[in-house]
Order: structure tokens, then C-alpha cells, then sequence
């Protein structure tokens, strides 16, 4: 096996990427070589960490022979040792994703320590406190980390030393007490790992790099990856740097610092540190830091330096830039650059602002913000007119309100989340191990630490509300309670928390929809200018369409008629037309639902104002809106056992027996959609002529004439989709005579079958439009029922690998793909005029958009709600495209 193993100033410009050094690699190369501060350090590649488990997670003889030479050139250039008395080198071993991960792989800080270098530290700094502090640290990672001993017991074992010593924090522990901890933490080692905590710096590092590697699939790691949709296959490099230390003296310290407001985006200086502390005890939220602020008043030139830094590193890489330092008696080191997590509204502010400022090009900013971004931006607010008191505030750690149960563990969490219940993740602070807890909640609460803690990282990247540092409340995860002011909320009791302003209260408070903003309306205007797709919305209802044309639709691609049929003052005319038992009572039961049907149409049309609105007419099947074989028959059966109510068994009876003659094995492949028009042409009529009175309506009134587009479901060929569309213009031009009226109108089909999909060709010389139904047209293409298969073996399938995604969220490009590919275009090469969309899920999807801006479609149809999301992603696509391969944006 090769070897990739260099020191940070021994990589040439350009001539290895990220993917190769790491997220943290790669920005460590990058400033050394732009000349700033930076420990000495190597870095070993990510496809190391490959070849490491394909050699069944051993450190083979090359890798090893090649780290210790440059630790050897390490030694020499700092004139430091490892074990040296005199000299002592001591380093950190750090993991670093290719894309970015925080928290959720491993660091080992002050490796090469030992008990005769923590003397001979001692004796150089004339610090037994520093010492002793950083031994016991090193320790502590290393036992957990490296050698696999629960985290819990080196924790109570400082707790109880802590409280022994009268000390309530770290910082106020002396010498003695360090001695201590150091003391029973080796003892621990002891007893937990079988052996002596090992001496020997060389064989610390070895086993670190081992750990550090392994890390990359312990089980946080792998659920990250999992919900951002992380190639497992990418690995994590190694990075070995030469310590400094933040808790040296009372002018050392560390922080984490952003060149712009994570939160809202603002241009400032943004960040936190904590004096004598290293970097874990910013992150881990143990103590609450100082915000960056009051570092100018502390250590002036550090601050001064560490602002002139931030300038150059985010002109560097012309984006905000999130960085953690050190600071070792007054001087400061950079310890990392990376490309800095951000809520929504700061990745809409950020974009805006970079392209005012000259930074990056309006196509880049269009790119930068991530689709489902928008979606975050559209959060729930508190209504503004609900009058309560708050219980409780923390630190406005991630925007957006959530109500939810208190769960305190992750099992909890992810069990009520199962039951479909809303959940708020409580904890005194959260680690890595959290992150499927935070995942799965709708909300996080934590009583300990700062804006750049685990929590408010991680859910600022999911975009969920979040309040850190909530120090008013006291919180027994044992106990499975919080206090707050002598009020106790427990497991399972309601909570309201509003992450903008950093308040909770008590029970559920009412929520409202938080509307599209300057800047996102901004955004949205350059994507638009960018984009080729059309974006419409799926709406039944007046309200859902005026959704849709308020978050930017540009029309209704699916209006589903079934939804007006099953409204509750309409059900039982429904029923009563589909138990009649001639034709005339069928027709007398129609003609009753007709003003209904109209008066919908009448108000989705006059939302519209003259846009296209694609209407398809019923698609279930009738047996679908009468009561279930499985409801009906026992109240036959008792009925008849009563002996009694003769004329209400009578009519029981009548109901079971349509019951059982409309009944269907397998009803997604039954009498649906064309197969009812075909059959039932008396229903189509109806709806057609509710559709065209509807419209003759608004045009005597002056208002402007929609564009009517009639879709057919569930054609599987030709001739269907023929005698279908003949019983639509019979019917419509029957109400146009009648009306005084000509009205400009299509006839379409949804394309969801396999066999639509490949005669696409003969379909179109009777179709002027199809639109994909990729829900049932992927059901159909795999030989999958969504509602057995997303419960029974699709997690299974994604977990093993069978297969990549969930293909009812994200488009199958490969077999439903290359049905909607090849349909489209032979369609449209038999009929140059006809239109193509999806008005499937998929069309909100933003990597099924991607593929569909690959094909001859013209639009995508998808909930009002993600319309924001489809423009952007539809924008991307083509921005994409059209520049692949080009660094220009």
C-alpha cells in the first residue's frame, strides 16, 4: 500500500484536494500558506483511512515508518521531543471530513504526556496546576476515545473531586486537586482496560491515528452522514499539529470565532472564548464562554490579530469563515478554517450581501443558499397576539418556535417520534453521541452552554429552534425532570420554545407561518432569472391555491377533484350516487354535487387570475368513499342477530352489498381514474361541466379567463386517453354553446403507468400535455405499495445499501428516471406542441429536480409550501449545467 502522510508546509498549491487533506487539513495547508500563525503539524489523507479498514483496522508498516519520519522532521523543526525532559513535544491528533462534521468524530489533545513529562512541565512552566490540568485532559480523551472507557466514569471521578476540594468549576480546582484526578483516572484505566495507562508517546500516537480512523464509523458519525446524506466511502484524514496551550496562564486561552453572525448574517465579528480552557471545553458547552466582544478588553493584541486574520482568511475563501484559535501566553495561533454553518436567514443575508460587496458573482449567490434553506426561512413563529408568560431564557442559539413533549435521552426521543408525537430534546448540554436525538426532535433545550456549542452548531446546520445556556433551569436527566423557579416539568409534560428570541414556556403555545421576507423575495428574483423549469403548485382549495401563488407559482399543476368529493357536507350525495340503482337516480345525485363542484372551481380560478390551472378529474375508485367492508358487515350482523330497526338493516344491507360488488383486491390497479370515465362517463360530464360553467362565470363578470388544462389519470395507452378526451370537448363544447362562450382549454394525461410511459409516442397525438405522476408511476416501476413498503423494508433496504435513497422521496434516475426521459421525449417528438410536467412529490425534491432539468420537461408541480425550494433548486440546476465544469461559480 502507497502512503499519503505530509507536512502542512510540504503540500504544493493546488495539488491535492480537499477530499484528500480534509475539511481541517485542507484549511490548516491553506493558511500556512498564506503565512499565518499555524503549529507545526502533518497530515494524514483521507484515503489512508481507506486502505486502514481495508487492512482490517491495522496501522500497516509503511504508514507507520512514514508518520514517524515526519514526526522525526516535526522534532527537529520545532526543537521539541517527544519524551524529552528538557524539551517535551506534545500534540493533538485530530479527525477532518472532506465535507464538514462537527463534533462527530474524534480529537485527542496533549498526546506525548506522561507522568515524567507532566513533572518535567511542571518543572519548565513552574505550573504543577497547568501540569496536572493537562494531564488528567489528555487522560481523559484518551481513555475515552482511544481505549473505549465510558466518558461517565472519568466524569464523576472529576465531580467528586471537584466537590471534595470546595470547588465549583474547573478553573477554581489547584495542583493538589489535579494530582487527584490524575491519580484515580489511571486507577480507572487500571481497572477498566486490564493495563497501565500507556507511557510510551509513540505508541500513544499509533493507537490515536488508529482511534481517530475508527472514528469515522462509530455510530454518531454514521448517523450524521446518514441525514445529510454523506458518502460513506469519503474517510477522514488525520491531523497531528504541535500543541499550544489555551490553558497555560491567565493570558492563554481559546475560542471559536465566525467572520460573520452565524445567526443572522450580519458583517461582525462573531464568536466566543473562555480563558485558561482548551478547545473542548468551549464546544462541549461544559462552561459558558464570554462572547468575543469582551477578548478586546482582555488581550487587546490578540484581539487586534485575530481580527485581521478573520479579514484575510474570508477574502481568502470569499465565505464566511468559522475558526477556532488558541491563544498561549498572549499569542495567538489558528487552529482551524472552515467554511462556517449557518441558519437560513444568514445563508440568505451572507449570499445577498457577498454579491453587494463584489465578492462572488449573483450566480454563485443564487448557489449558495441551499434549497431546502428557504424552507427553514418559512418557520413557525409564536403568534405575535398570544399572551403568556415565559418560564425560562437562554442564549437565541437556531431560530423558529416548536412545541413538543420533554424527552430528555435520545431513546426517548426517537420513540415518541415513532408514535408521531412532536418531541423537544432537553439536556444540561449536548455531545456528538446526541445527534440522532437532535435529529429526530423538533426542537433543542439545553441549560448549559454558548452560541458555539454542540447544540447550536448542529441544529443551526438542521435548522431546527434551539435555546442554549438556559441557565434558570436546572436539569436531572436522571430524574427525568427540569426545575425551574420551584416549578417542576417532567417527562412527557408540553413545552414551547421560540429559538429567535430564546424563550420557553409552559404548554403548547399557538404557532403561526412565518411569510417570505425581503431577502428571500430577492434571492427568489435572481433564481428566477437563472432557472428554465416553470414551478407550479399542487392545490385543491381556494386557500392552497392563493399559498401557491403567494410563495411564487406560476400555476396549478394538480388539483385533485377526489379531495372536493370528500369533503364532509359532500360525502353523503357521494354515496348516495354511487349506491343509486338506475342511471336517473345517479344522474339526480350528480346534478345535486354539481354546484358544489362548480363553486370550488369558481373560487381556485379566481385566485389564479388567468394562469393555468391543470385539473384532474376523479381518480378513486368508488368504493373508496363508502364505509369499509370490514365497518359495515358487523353492523349487518348485529342488526340482524337485534331483530330490530328492519328498515335501518335493510339499508345496511344495501350498502354492503355495492360494498362488496365495488370491492378490490388490489385497488391502486383497479377501476380508477380513465377506467371509471370510461365505464361511468356520467361522473367525467359532471365535472367537465362544473369546470367550463365555472369559468363562463368569471367571464361574464369581467374577470380574467383561466387556463384550463383537463388531466385524465391512469391511461395505460392510446386509445383510453382517445375515447376519454372525446367524452371532455363532447361535454364542453355542449356547456360553451349553452354558456355563449369560447374558452381556450387542453386535454392531458398523467403519465404513472410503465406502459404510458413507453407509448408515449401514440399517447401524445391525443394528449396536449402530460405530467408525470411519479408517486404511483414509481409504485408501479418497482412493484412497491408506499404504504407497505416505507414502514416494512425500505429503512432496511437504505441501511444495508440495497438501496441509495428512499425512491418515493428522491426520483429513481435510473429505471422511473429513464421512463419520465425517454416518455418526454418521444412524446414530444410526435407532438411539438405538447407541454410536459411532474406533479408527483418528486417536484419539490431538489435532486429529482436536478434530473428533470436534464429531460425535455417545462415544469415541475409540487406543494405550495416547498414552491420556494423548487425555484431555487430548479435555478441550480440549470446554473449548474450550463457551467459545469467551471470554477466561475
Amino acid at each position: 500500500m502507497g502512503v499519503e502522510v505530509y507536512l502542512f508546509d510540504e503540500v504544493p498549491k493546488g495539488s491535492i484536494t480537499k477530499n484528500a487533506l480534509g475539511g481541517k487539513g485542507y484549511g490548516l495547508v491553506e493558511m500556512t500558506q498564506l503565512d499565518l500563525p499555524v503549529p507545526l503539524g502533518i497530515v494524514v489523507t483521507t484515503r489512508m483511512c481507506n486502505d486502514f479498514f481495508k487492512n482490517d483496522k491495522r496501522i500497516w508498516p509503511e504508514l507507520k515508518a512514514a508518520i514517524l519520519k515526519k514526526v522525526e522532521t516535526l522534532e527537529k523543526r520545532v526543537g521539541k521531543k517527544f519524551d524529552d525532559m528538557d524539551n517535551p513535544l506534545l500534540v493533538s491528533v485530530r479527525s477532518g471530513s472532506p465535507l464538514s462534521m462537527p463534533g462527530m468524530m474524534d480529537t485527542v489533545l496533549n498526546l506525548g504526556i506522561n507522568d515524567k513529562i507532566t513533572e518535567a512541565l511542571a518543572k519548565k512552566t513552574r505550573d504543577q496546576r497547568f501540569a496536572y490540568d493537562t494531564y488528567r485532559r489528555f487522560i481523559q480523551l484518551f481513555g475515552k476515545i482511544v481505549m473505549g472507557i465510558d466518558g461517565a466514569k472519568f466524569d464523576k471521578i472529576l465531580e467528586q473531586v471537584k466537590e471534595e476540594h470546595g470547588a465549583k468549576t474547573d478553573i477554581e480546582v489547584k495542583a493538589d486537586g489535579w494530582k487527584e484526578v490524575v491519580k484515580r483516572y489511571k486507577a480507572l484505566v487500571k481497572k477498566e482496560a486490564g493495563k497501565d495507562f500507556p507511557q510510551d508517546p509513540i505508541e500513544q500516537l499509533l493507537m490515536a491515528v488508529g482511534a481517530v480512523f475508527n472514528s469515522w464509523w462509530n455510530p454518531r458519525a454514521a448517523a450524521y452522514r446518514k441525514i445529510y446524506k454523506i458518502p460513506d466511502s469519503l474517510g477522514t484524514a488525520v491531523n497531528i499539529m504541535m500543541m499550544v496551550y489555551g490553558n497555560f496562564d491567565d493570558r492563554s486561552g481559546t475560542g471559536v470565532a465566525f467572520t460573520r453572525n452565524p445567526s443572522t448574517g450580519e458583517k461582525e465579528l462573531y464568536g466566543e472564548f473562555l480563558m485558561r480552557a482548551q478547545g473542548e471545553d468551549v464546544v462541549a458547552g461544559i462552561r459558558t464562554p464570554l462572547p468575543l466582544n469582551k477578548l478586546k478588553g482582555q488581550l487587546p493584541e490578540a484581539y487586534k490579530e485575530l481580527a485581521r486574520i478573520m479579514g484575510i482568511l474570508e477574502k481568502h475563501f470569499r465565505d464566511m469563515q468559522d475558526i477556532e484559535f488558541t491563544i498561549e501566553g498572549g499569542k495567538l495561533y489558528m487552529l482551524q478554517t472552515r467554511t462556517g454553518k449557518r441558519t437560513a436567514a444568514a445563508a440568505v443575508k451572507i449570499a445577498i450581501d457577498m454579491e453587494n460587496e463584489g465578492m462572488i458573482k449573483r450566480q454563485e449567490a443564487v448557489l449558495r443558499v441551499e434549497p431546502d434553506q428557504l424552507q427553514r426561512l418559512l418557520y413557525k413563529q409564536i403568534d405575535p397576539k398570544a399572551k403568556m408568560t415565559p418560564i425560562a431564557k437562554g442564549l437565541q442559539a437556531s431560530p423558529g418556535a416548536a412545541v413538543g413533549k420533554v424527552m430528555f435521552t435520545v431513546e426517548e426521543v426517537q420513540q415518541a417520534k415513532e408514535k408521531g408525537e412532536k418531541v423537544i430534546l432537553v439536556r444540561p448540554e449536548t455531545t456528538p453521541e446526541d445527534i440522532a436525538g437532535i435529529a429526530a426532535s423538533d426542537g433543542v433545550l439545553t441549560s448549559r452552554g454558548g452560541m458555539t456549542s454542540h447544540a447550536a452548531v448542529v441544529t443551526r446546520g438542521m435548522g431546527k429552534p434551539c435555546i442554549v445556556g438556559a441557565e434558570g433551569i436546572s436539569v436531572s436527566v436522571e430524574k427525568r425532570m427540569f426545575n425551574v423557579d420551584g416549578k417542576q416539568i417532567r417527562k412527557g409534560d408540553t413545552i414551547t420554545i421560540d429559538g429567535g428570541s430564546g424563550l420557553v414556556y409552559t404548554g403548547e403555545m399557538p404557532l403561526v407561518e412565518h411569510g417570505i421576507n425581503a431577502q428571500v423575495a430577492t434571492i427568489l428574483k435572481w433564481a428566477d432569472g437563472y432557472r428554465r423549469l416553470g414551478v407550479r403548485a399542487n392545490a385543491d382549495t381556494p386557500t392552497m391555491a392563493a399559498k401557491a401563488r403567494e410563495n411564487g407559482a406560476t400555476g396549478i399543476g394538480l388539483d385533485r377533484t377526489e379531495r372536493m368529493f370528500n369533503a364532509p357536507e359532500r360525502l353523503a350525495l357521494v354515496q348516495k350516487m354511487i349506491l343509486a340503482d338506475s342511471m336517473g337516480e345517479r344522474q339526480k345525485y350528480l346534478d345535486l354535487l354539481k354546484p358544489h363542484q362548480k363553486g370550488d372551481f369558481v373560487g381556485i380560478f379566481k385566485v389564479m387570475e388567468g394562469l393555468p390551472v391543470t385539473i384532474r378529474l376523479l381518480d378513486m375508485p368508488l368504493h373508496e368513499f363508502l364505509p369499509k367492508m370490514e365497518e359495515i358487515l358487523p353492523q349487518v350482523v348485529e342488526l340482524r342477530l337485534a331483530g330490530k330497526n328492519k328498515e335501518d338493516l335493510r339499508e345496511k344491507e344495501r350498502v354492503l352489498k355495492r360494498v362488496m360488488e365495488l370491492r378490490e383486491q388490489n385497488p391502486m390497479m383497479g377501476q380508477r381514474g380513465v377506467r371509471l370515465a370510461l365505464v361511468h362517463a356520467e361522473i367525467y360530464r359532471m365535472q367537465v361541466s362544473a369546470i367550463f360553467e365555472a369559468a363562463a362565470e368569471l367571464m361574464r363578470k369581467g374577470e380574467k379567463a383561466p387556463e384550463i388544462e383537463i388531466m385524465i389519470s391512469q391511461v395505460e395507452g392510446a386509445e383510453e386517453l382517445r375515447k376519454a378526451r372525446e367524452i371532455v370537448e363532447e361535454e364542453a363544447s355542449k356547456v360553451m354553446k349553452a354558456q355563449g362562450v369560447k374558452l381556450n382549454y387542453k386535454v392531458g394525461t398523467m403519465i404513472e403507468t410503465p406502459r404510458a410511459a413507453l407509448t408515449g409516442a401514440e399517447i401524445a397525438k391525443y394528449a396536449d400535455f402530460f405530467s408525470f405522476g411519479t408517486n404511483d408511476l414509481t409504485q408501479a416501476t418497482f412493484a412497491f405499495s408506499r404504504d407497505d413498503v416505507e414502514a416494512k423494508f425500505i429503512p432496511f433496504y437504505i441501511e444495508n445499501k440495497v438501496l441509495d435513497s428512499n425512491p418515493f422521496e428522491t426520483l429513481d434516475w435510473n429505471g422511473v428516471g429513464r421512463l419520465v426521459m425517454m416518455c418526454a421525449a418521444e412524446g414530444k417528438k410526435a407532438n411539438p406542441k405538447l407541454k410536459v410536467g411532474i406533479c408527483g412529490e418528486h417536484g419539490g425534491d431538489p435532486k429529482s429536480i436536478e434530473f428533470f432539468n436534464t429531460t425535455e420537461l417545462d415544469y415541475v408541480s409540487c406543494s405550495p409550501y416547498r414552491v420556494p425550494v423548487a425555484k431555487l433548486a430548479a435555478a441550480q440546476a440549470e446554473l449548474r449545467k450550463s457551467h459545469a465544469g467551471s470554477s466561475s461559480v
